[in-house]
């Protein structure tokens, strides 16, 4: 089911008597998810991500736009009737009934021309739980199962009526790092096997970025970019995108270009020509003297060489197997210290107090100090 969203936009009173207005959760939304896409909404908490998925679902109503599933307009439709399966972050299982009762629930209330015979409930039931691998818990309660399990059956209880969509909103977020790892990877099988369009709301970038065919970054209620994983990763918009995807995180320098050089404190790094996005006008010699920019770059981006631009003082190496992460400062560095991640053949001498890098082209970016926006030409 193709779902497309036109320009909506939510507010909410802010319910302050002082000084009493509107809160915009989300502001101009506009989206095409096409059929069978699994699409990440991805930012911080109080981005609208939420407020998103419930217009979707029609537990919101939007105070303008218009959402509709394939030819269909279903901004006025009420939520039983929009074909949508819905995983809350908190399960939301009822705890005296049992695990197959649980599943069972949403067909046992279908009226009319949708009611369904017990036998075919039954079968139902029992394909929802095999898919989601439960089908041993069926006689069980909720106060008895694991937390991945009770994400399992409402996963299964929101598969089980053959959604058009299916809407997740944080469906990981109470279980530990180990098992959020396998119940994602469970989650990317199902929807591949059902091919159901599918929103799932997080705001952990790496597990959106695992899971997701495409992703919606937002911030304030509005969608900053809308891309591939490994795109907006490699090509961010801005510098709140930059830096809410990646882990380390970017690393950000107060820089300036002089001269057609990126320059980090008083060191040329990098002809500007060569920096990631730039448009092809550099290449003319055609740049001149700017002045201030926020020069981030990703913590793979940092190569050890003792011929390198960039001398930093080595803090401590910490060795992760394949890869090591080098943690050292710089005094043009926005944060207390910076992060690289290197091949494990890079390691440092131990009794090494600075080390240089060279910097990888394709993984430095440009912004505007003030704005955040992203440069591509000076």
């Amino acid at each position: 089911m193709e779902i497309r969203l036109q320009n909506l936009t939510k507010k909410y009173l802010n319910r302050n008597r002082k000084n009493p207005g509107e809160i915009t959760a989300v502001s101009d939304f506009t989206l095409k998810i096409p059929d069978g896409m699994l699409v990440g909404l991805l930012g911080p908490s109080g981005c609208g991500k939420s407020t998103t998925l419930n217009m979707i679902c029609g537990l919101e109503h939007p105070g303008s736009g218009r959402i509709f599933f394939g030819d269909r307009d279903v901004t006025e439709l009420l939520p039983e009737y929009r074909g949508v399966g819905m995983v809350f972050q908190n399960y939301a299982l009822y705890p005296h009934l049992t695990v197959r009762k649980n599943i069972l629930f949403p067909l046992e209330n279908l009226r009319g021309k949708e009611r369904l015979s017990k036998a075919e409930m039954a079968r139902r039931a029992d394909e929802a739980a095999a898919m989601v691998q439960i089908g041993e818990l069926m006689d069980r309660k909720p106060g008895e199962l694991s937390g991945g399990q009770q994400q399992r059956v409402a996963i299964a209880r929101a598969l089980v009526k053959m959604p058009h969509v299916l809407l997740m909103d944080e469906p990981l977020s109470n279980l530990d790092a180990r098992l959020r790892l396998q119940t994602r990877e469970e989650i990317r099988k199902i929807q591949r096997s059902t091919k159901i369009t599918t929103v799932f709301v997080t705001h952990d970038q790496e597990e959106a970025m695992s899971i997701s065919d495409m992703i919606v970054v937002m911030k304030e209620g509005v969608v900053q970019q809308i891309g591939k994983p490994q795109e907006i990763y490699d090509d961010p918009v801005n510098l709140f995108v930059a830096r809410f995807l990646g882990t380390p995180p970017i690393n950000l320098f107060e820089g300036q270009i002089c001269d057609g050089k990126i320059v980090i404190g008083n060191t040329p790094v990098l002809n500007a020509a060569d920096a990631a996005g730039m448009e092809p006008v550099f290449q003319k010699g055609n740049c001149g003297p700017r002045g201030p920019v926020t020069v981030a770059v990703r913590p793979e981006g940092f190569v050890p060489c003792e011929d390198g631009e960039l001398s930093c003082a080595l803090q401590r190496v910490e060795v992760m197997g394949r890869d090591i992460s080098i943690v050292a400062e710089h005094p043009a560095c926005e944060t207390s210290a910076l992060r690289a991640i290197v091949d494990a053949s890079a390691l440092p001498a131990p009794e090494a107090k600075a080390v240089k890098f060279s910097l990888k082209p394709e993984k430095i970016f440009l912004f505007c100090p003030e704005t955040g926006e992203r440069i591509r030409r000076i």
